[in-house]
């Protein structure tokens, strides 16, 4: 018997015994997890085949055809540009050594920490008649109105696509830098003596063994877009998620809405499993057993700055434009950070964030933990599926979530008020619950993936021992799990509430009356053309967007997360 077969069955035999002494509460508790996570998208789905007034026919004959069809252009031309960019940079910055090199590796990534909304409400106020580029233009050339000159529409789906493909392009970058770093320098410099040139190699040796990893962080790209509520309103593109609004809101129709929820899911699952598809091929792509690693080649004179350009470029778009714009604003109106309101949607932020986040992790780790006690095969079927919810955007699970919620609270409080006679209102729809709730849903994923990451780091001896000392399974959760767990626990909280700040379409259709955060606030007082009171909300997003980004590049926790942002672990960039 080889070591490696003893050292399975050591294994194996370690997690058996782990389960022994009873688990069968704990994989209740992950069963009954599970389906709070996955009871939103199966109520869309439910809605979906049983409107109350099936509208779907008028759809398909109006609105159906250009929410399908923007959305599609939005999705590839997002992927298409965020493929261009980040996987250029990646190359780059492995490839060759060029001025800024060193500190371009890590500012590429500070676009994360931007939502996309933000970044469409500078790139508007920055190109607009009335911003600063049209405005210096009229005085250089004399033009007195927009009549005497053409200049491109901002408000447009060409500038949505670019928008989002500056804010979502370190997804392809990310991954396309690790798949490059993987590899072994032995193949470039057999081509490098063959004579290929700089874009051959790109062509011919690069990009096929980076493909499966541009393909992923593409597809990632593709689905943040579907996804994307905050840019396309405020440009006016009518999409299916702008679709959802107007279909609930203005129609009053919640059964047409779970329809186009459901053609959002399918498409979110096609780019789904063609990420999945491309992660699986990159295991053909890996260097050999001791790779010698990529030796980057100097680059002189006008090659040189040409690459710092190129590289310098999408952080330019992505991050320095939307930062800038809005700093400007915050300190031009320093009467924005004393309005009224602000403070408020600050705690409202602060605390929906933090309950969701504590509440996210520590069910992660309650399913996670439940499953390996188990050791059942349904279990460790549904710990995957939980993800579904990362894939579903905002607006699906609101959705999913209000609809059948309200319901339930109406239900209650009519029975509350036969029995006792007191009408206790709506208990859950009323408050932030249904935004937690939405908030746990849509990034379960990340904390399940961080939580389940870091226990397979924990040597299966440990609990075993503790085990043998007499401690029972939330025992060995206690002293053994968690101590060894706390910086992955404490990252993935992070990440969580990051998450859940920059959070928009779900807590625009959630909250209760009167109710703020800093996302919707910044969303609508932008969407009212008024930047200096949006503007000091907008700069706390970006600066609680900033400290996760700094975590990422510290740490090197790349996130996949699955089914859309691919939320594991990396190797070491």
């Amino acid at each position: 018997m080889t070591t490696s077969s003893i050292g399975a069955g050591t294994a194996k035999g370690s997690e058996q015994g782990l389960r022994e002494g009873g688990g069968r509460g704990w994989s209740l508790a992950s069963a009954l997890i599970a389906a709070l996570v996955l009871a939103p998208v199966a109520a869309v789905v439910w809605m979906a085949a049983n409107p109350t007034g099936n509208i779907w026919p008028q759809l398909m004959s109006t609105v159906m055809p250009r929410y399908f069809a923007n959305t599609v252009i939005l999705t590839l031309g997002t992927g298409a540009l965020a493929a261009a960019m980040g996987a250029g940079a990646a190359w780059l910055v492995c490839m060759y050594h060029f001025p800024g090199r060193r500190w371009l590796q890590w500012l590429l990534l500070l676009p994360l920490a931007v939502p996309a909304y933000i970044g469409a409400y500078a790139l508007a106020d920055f190109l607009d008649y009335s911003g600063p580029v049209q405005t210096a233009l009229r005085g250089w050339f004399g033009w007195e109105s927009a009549r005497d000159y053409w200049f491109p529409r901002i408000r447009s789906i060409e500038a949505a696509i670019v928008v989002l493909g500056a804010a979502l392009y370190p997804y392809v970058y990310l991954l396309t830098r690790a798949a490059l770093n993987e590899q072994s320098g032995s193949a470039y410099e057999v081509a490098r003596a063959l004579g290929t040139g700089p874009w051959a190699l790109f062509r011919r040796v690069g990009l096929p063994l980076a493909r499966p990893a541009i393909v992923a962080g593409s597809a990632i790209a593709m689905m943040e877009a579907v996804a994307d509520y905050g840019v396309v309103s405020y440009f006016g593109v009518q999409t299916l998620n702008t679709g959802i609004f107007t279909t609930w809101l203005e129609r009053r129709n919640a059964g047409g809405a779970a329809q186009i929820a459901c053609v959002i899911l399918a498409i979110v699952i096609i780019l789904g499993l063609w990420e999945r598809l491309g992660r699986r091929r990159a295991r053909y792509h890996q260097s050999a057993r001791q790779p010698r690693p990529i030796t980057p080649q100097r680059l002189r004179g006008v090659a040189a700055w040409a690459a710092t350009a190129a590289c310098l470029f999408p952080f330019l778009l992505g991050f320095v434009l939307p930062v800038g714009v809005i700093l400007t604003y915050a300190v031009a109106y320093p009467q924005g950070w004393v309005t009224p309101g602000l403070a408020r949607a600050a705690w409202n932020t602060v605390s929906l964030g933090g309950v969701a986040a504590l509440l996210t992790v520590g069910l992660a780790m309650v399913m996670v933990y439940g499953v390996r006690l188990s050791g059942r095969r349904l279990p460790r079927l549904l710990l995957p599926v939980t993800t579904v919810g990362y894939a579903a955007p905002g607006a699906v699970l609101a959705v999913g979530i209000l609809i059948p919620m309200a319901a339930l609270d109406h239900r209650f409080a009519d029975a509350v008020l036969s029995l006792t006679g007191t009408d206790p209102g709506l208990l859950i729809t009323g408050t932030g619950a249904a935004i937690v709730l939405a908030y746990i849903v849509r990034f379960f994923a990340i904390g399940q993936g961080a939580i389940d990451a870091a226990f397979t780091r924990v040597p299966p001896s440990l609990p075993m021992a503790a085990r043998s000392l007499g401690r029972n399974h939330a025992g060995v959760l206690r002293d053994v799990f968690l101590p060894l767990m706390r910086g992955s626990v404490g990252a993935a909280l992070l990440l969580v509430f990051v998450d859940c700040v920059k959070e928009l379409p779900a807590t625009l259709l959630l909250r209760p009356f009167n109710f703020e955060t800093l996302a919707t606030r910044t969303h609508e007082r932008a969407s009212l053309e008024d930047l200096g009171n949006a503007a000091p909300a907008g700069l706390l997003v970006m600066m609680v967007g900033i400290l996760a980004v700094i975590l990422l590049a510290r740490t090197n926790l790349g996130l996949q997360k699955p089914g859309r942002h691919a939320i594991a672990e990396t190797a070491p960039a």
